[in-house]
């Protein structure tokens, strides 16, 4: 089956089994949004919800973060992990966001894209969930996991990938792939075993009932 074909089999599929879609990240507002998605890295979402929950008490503002403690805000998001470079992008990200965009979090992917520890899935991301702005698809772990196993891309860089989706799927699913690829990456189609024989994509996906053999 060709990568454009299994794009198409795929998001019919998954939609259907995923209806409600979304990212599971709390956030609130767009401040609580690019918190999350920056701690989020090599971190589940269920464990930077358990951080944020008393994280967005005491950090309600851009000016909160932008003049938060380094060394008791990374004490506070230490569980996430790579704790020490999370604090002072998060810290870093809210002082430029009050000194050049008046303390708002910036609407446009080139800006968003000048913020420390910002790269293109935090900036989709943002964009996306935030303000319905779909400038690209967010590629994170479960995403890049997926489009390999499925064969919708031969690459493993994120941004090859992501314009590897963006041939495949039209603009209006741009938002849809990500979030049910990532649904299907933490239910079924999970890193070490995937569970290929409850998968909707096993008669068509490459790597189905081939990973278990292996293992």
């Amino acid at each position: 089956m060709k990568a454009k074909q299994a794009a198409n089999k795929t998001l019919t599929l998954l939609k259907k089994q995923y209806p409600d879609a979304v990212t599971v990240l709390g956030f609130g507002k767009p401040i609580g949004l690019l918190v999350a998605t920056i701690l989020s890295a090599q971190c589940t979402d269920a464990r930077v919800n358990i951080v944020t929950k008393s994280l967005f008490k005491k950090y309600k503002t851009t000016k909160d973060y932008a003049n938060a403690d380094i060394k008791k805000f990374e004490q506070e998001i230490r569980s996430t992990g790579f704790y020490h470079n999370k604090a002072k992008n998060i810290i870093n990200s809210y002082k430029i966001i009050e000194e050049k965009f008046h303390g708002k979090v910036p609407k446009t992917m080139a800006e968003l894209m000048t913020l420390p520890g910002v790269a293109r899935k935090t900036a989709n991301i943002v964009l996306s969930e935030a303000y319905g702005i779909i400038e690209g698809i967010a590629v994170d772990t479960h995403v890049k996991r997926l489009s390999q196993r499925i064969g919708l891309s031969k690459n493993k860089d994120p941004n090859k990938i992501e314009q590897d989706l963006i041939k495949l799927v039209p603009r209006r699913e741009w938002r849809n792939i990500s979030n049910v690829l990532i649904s299907h990456g933490r239910t079924v189609c999970i890193a070490r075993k995937p569970k290929c024989g409850i998968c909707v994509l096993n008669k068509f996906c490459m790597s189905a009932f081939k990973i278990n053999k292996k293992a």
